[in-house]
Formats: structure tokens, C-alpha cells, sequence
């Protein structure tokens, strides 16, 4: 299985300023400092394989949005951020004009995880088949509102796929050609749902818009076994944890800190930080990414726990 990310940010989508670009093309001059490029391949390859990250990469700028390849014909996607422009751009793209069945399965119905529906490529090919799967009574009238008028000049009606709405039950697996899925009801405005995906001896749990209060039993056993030993939990660390324990206090968001503490409990194999605050520069979420590692190696016990950062265009093979 491999997972691709498509959107990493919360709230609304960012881009990186004309002031970050400067500071990325100074640094890369001085790294390169010495250098000779006979073709713009040289140069491709050493800024690709030489710049450290901070420099050659960002963070991203799309909300929400994960694909879930795991060899099946159809796709399989969490969330509608604006990264579903990019992932719709892939889809046809790798369809070649056949028709696609693409499989989404919503969080919840907040704007920053539906907003990029309307630019989704495969929404307007006749053909292609949609079904948006989700436990909100209110999964269906959130897509088409966010499409009526004075909203946005396309009505929902309009578009040219055959789109099912289907409500999956919270607590317990749903298979979906193939794939099975356990939503996880968590403590967020408007309710979110964590979820869970297991195929051939993998899982993946996508958990974001959670606040998790560890000081709250029940809440933390339940999460600790949602996660149990899962090989990779994509996980909202939005905040940090003094924000979260203090002026954004039920906010609905959770911290770095918590999820290698939830991560650890359960025995988790990777912990993906997701979600980023669109306040937060790429260096802020370069400390809060070494901030978890370092915690980890300091609390780590018999198993390790891997510990990274999602940002627009990472990939994970499983």
C-alpha cells in the first residue's frame, strides 16, 4: 500500500511568500557556492539530492487531502481539501480517459476538508463514478450548499459523474471494495471521525481534527485502541502543546507532544504530524517535527516509533 499526500494544512490553504522564495534562492546560492552547472539537469539533480529539505522543499500549502493506493483499480482518498485539485489532476491523468471510481471517505464537513470538490477534475467527466462515504447525516447538503448560489458558479447538479452519497456506521468495519473501514467518533466542533483502514495485513489510521484531552481516561483508552499497533497514524498536530493546553484550549485540535504519547501507548509504528497551523512557517514545523523525535527518543521504550511530518507530495510505501 502507499500513501500519498495530497493536502497537509488545516483551516485554509497558504503559499509561500515572495520573501520565503528569496530566502530559499539565497541559501541555495550559497550551498552552491563554487559549483559549475553545464545544463539545467546538473542543477535539477543537485538541487533535488544535495539541498536539505528547508531549502529544496515546503511544507505545502493544500488543505486536506490523502490518497490510499492499494493496488485496486479504484481510488481511494480521505478528505476534499484543496489538495483535491492535484489529486484529480493524477487521477485523469493516470485514467487516460477511462472512466474512474474514485472512493472518499470525509472526516467531517468543515470547509477546509470539502473545498476543493468543486475543482475535482473527475466531478465533471461523464462516467466517472464518485461515492462519498461518511457518518454525517448532513455529508450530502454540505457539498451541494458549498456549490449553490452566490457561492460558486457550477451547481452540484451540474456536474457530469454519477455521485452516490453513502453514510457508514461509527465503531465498527465497513468493507469497501476491498478495503475495510472503522470510523472512530472524536472530540472536535460538528463531530469528526477518525478513521481506520486495514487491507492485507496493513492499517492506517487517518486522525485529524481531534483534540485529544489525556487527562481524560475513557477518551485516551479508546483512542489508544483505535490506534493499536497500527503501521502508520496520520495524526492533527495543529498546535503545540502549550497552545494546546492554554489559549487554544478546545479548539478541537491536538498537539506534536500528544500524539507520540497516543502513538506510543498503542504501539504505533509510524506517526505522521498533519494538519499544519497555516500561521506556521516551514521552520515552525521543522522544530515541532524535531521537538516529537527528540520526545520519542527520550521516551521510547522497547519499540520505536517513527516520527515525521506530512507535507504536499510526500509518499509512504507500506
Amino acid at each position: 500500500m502507499r500513501v500519498r499526500f495530497w493536502g497537509t494544512r488545516g483551516s485554509i490553504p497558504v503559499a509561500l511568500t515572495a520573501a520565503d522564495i528569496r530566502d530559499r534562492l539565497a541559501r541555495a546560492l550559497v550551498a552552491a557556492e563554487g559549483r559549475r552547472f553545464a545544463s539545467y539537469g546538473e542543477a535539477y539533480e543537485f538541487a533535488a539530492g544535495q539541498l536539505p529539505f528547508a531549502v529544496s522543499h515546503t511544507f505545502g500549502g493544500h488543505t486536506s487531502c490523502v490518497e490510499l493506493e492499494t493496488g485496486s483499480e479504484e481510488y481511494f482518498v480521505c478528505d476534499m481539501g484543496s489538495g483535491a485539485r492535484a489529486f484529480g489532476e493524477h487521477v485523469l491523468a493516470r485514467q487516460a480517459g477511462r472512466p474512474a471510481t474514485v472512493n472518499v471517505f470525509m472526516s467531517h464537513v468543515h470547509w477546509d476538508h470539502i473545498m476543493g470538490f468543486p475543482f475535482f477534475g473527475p466531478a465533471y467527466v461523464r462516467g466517472t463514478r464518485i461515492r462519498i462515504h461518511g457518518c454525517h447525516g448532513i455529508l450530502e447538503r454540505a457539498f451541494r450548499l458549498q456549490q449553490s448560489p452566490p457561492c460558486f458558479p457550477v451547481s452540484f447538479d451540474h456536474l457530469g459523474a454519477t455521485i452516490e452519497f453513502i453514510q457508514i456506521p461509527p465503531g465498527r468495519a465497513t468493507e469497501v471494495s476491498g478495503l475495510s473501514v472503522t470510523p472512530q467518533l472524536q472530540r472536535h466542533s460538528g463531530d469528526s471521525y477518525g478513521l481506520r483502514f486495514e487491507i492485507g495485513g496493513r492499517s492506517i489510521v487517518y486522525s485529524t481534527d481531534s483534540e485529544h484531552k489525556l487527562e481524560d481516561r475513557a477518551q485516551t483508552e479508546a483512542i489508544v485502541g483505535f490506534f493499536r499497533a497500527a503501521d502508520l497514524v496520520i495524526f492533527d498536530a495543529m498546535y503545540s502543546l502549550a497552545e494546546a493546553i492554554s489559549v487554544k484550549e478546545d479548539w478541537g485540535h491536538s498537539s506534536n507532544v500528544v500524539g507520540v504519547e497516543l502513538c506510543q501507548l498503542a504501539r504505533v509504528k509510524h506517526l505522521v504530524l498533519f494538519h499544519h497551523e497555516p500561521a506556521n512557517s516551514d521552520a515552525a514545523i521543522e522544530t515541532a517535527l524535531r521537538d516529537a523525535q527528540r520526545l520519542e527518543e527520550l521516551t521510547r521504550g522497547k519499540q520505536a516509533l517513527r516520527v515525521s511530518a506530512a507535507h504536499d507530495g510526500l509518499e509512504i510505501e507500506l
